[in-house]
């Protein structure tokens, strides 16, 4: 697969390879904030129906609520591995295995955990995506649960303008959303929420990639590279 010049349908494929009838492949999507880690989940999933059933679900629905982390004095640690109930998500991996599963949801209007569960019927492939898969030392381990753990990297300069741009989208969203997490930022002009943006990615964000997301590039079965023009190429499989 590298140097493929189509990485969507090379991975979709190496997929379909390891799917087997009557079984669940479990896949661990990963990689930073921002990297672009659900397009990519929308694009694997286009290119494998109709002849495989797959299904996404967030890591983010395993965060504990935002109550709890605050009684925790997490607020500010909010995906970093101490906000996973991991043993959870290693529950619902197996459970997911051999029979209907209920997968909690999340909100990135509320930024907290959807109280409303989705249940998954035994897919032919299941896409976990988000953070919390990379191995920990205190904690169990999440990829070794799964069946295949991919990576997508990119530049750290690359994701935080990615990062601030996501940032921005939801803050103009917030406009007809008063209910949303980012309508409290309502007061402020598009620089200052730049601003406070990369303040975020830089005071949380990029310390969580450096410290704890990027272990899991590591033991990634595939590393993914995205380049500033949001071009991918395999660089290990």
């Amino acid at each position: 697969m590298a140097g493929d010049t189509d990485p969507f349908g090379s991975l979709a494929a190496r997929l379909a390879e390891r799917a087997t009838p009557g079984e669940v492949l479990v896949v661990g999507l990963t990689g930073s904030v921002a990297a672009g880690k659900s397009t990519l989940c929308g694009a694997l999933q286009a290119r494998l129906a109709p002849r495989l059933s797959v299904e996404v679900v967030t890591t983010d629905g395993f965060l504990l609520p935002n109550a709890i982390l605050a009684e925790r004095g997490l607020t500010l640690r909010k995906g970093f591995p101490e906000s996973y109930d991991v043993e959870a998500m290693i529950k619902a991996i197996a459970a997911v295995r051999v029979g209907p599963t209920a997968f909690p949801g999340y909100s990135h209007i509320t930024y907290d955990v959807d109280p409303v569960t989705r249940i998954v019927d035994r897919p032919d492939i299941l896409v976990l995506d988000g953070l919390g898969l990379a191995p920990q030392p205190a904690q169990p381990d999440v990829a070794g649960a799964l069946d295949l753990l991919v990576y997508l990297d990119a530049d750290e300069t690359d994701l935080e303008t990615w990062f601030v741009q996501r940032f921005v989208g939801f803050w103009r969203a917030a406009e007809n959303e008063p209910a949303s997490f980012y309508a409290q930022f309502s007061h402020m002009s598009q620089d200052q929420v730049e601003d406070f943006a990369r303040m975020v990615w830089t005071g949380i964000n990029l310390p969580n990639l450096r410290d704890h997301i990027v272990r899991a590039r590591d033991v990634a079965d595939i590393v993914i590279r995205k380049a500033a023009d949001h071009s991918l190429a395999v660089v290990r499989d």
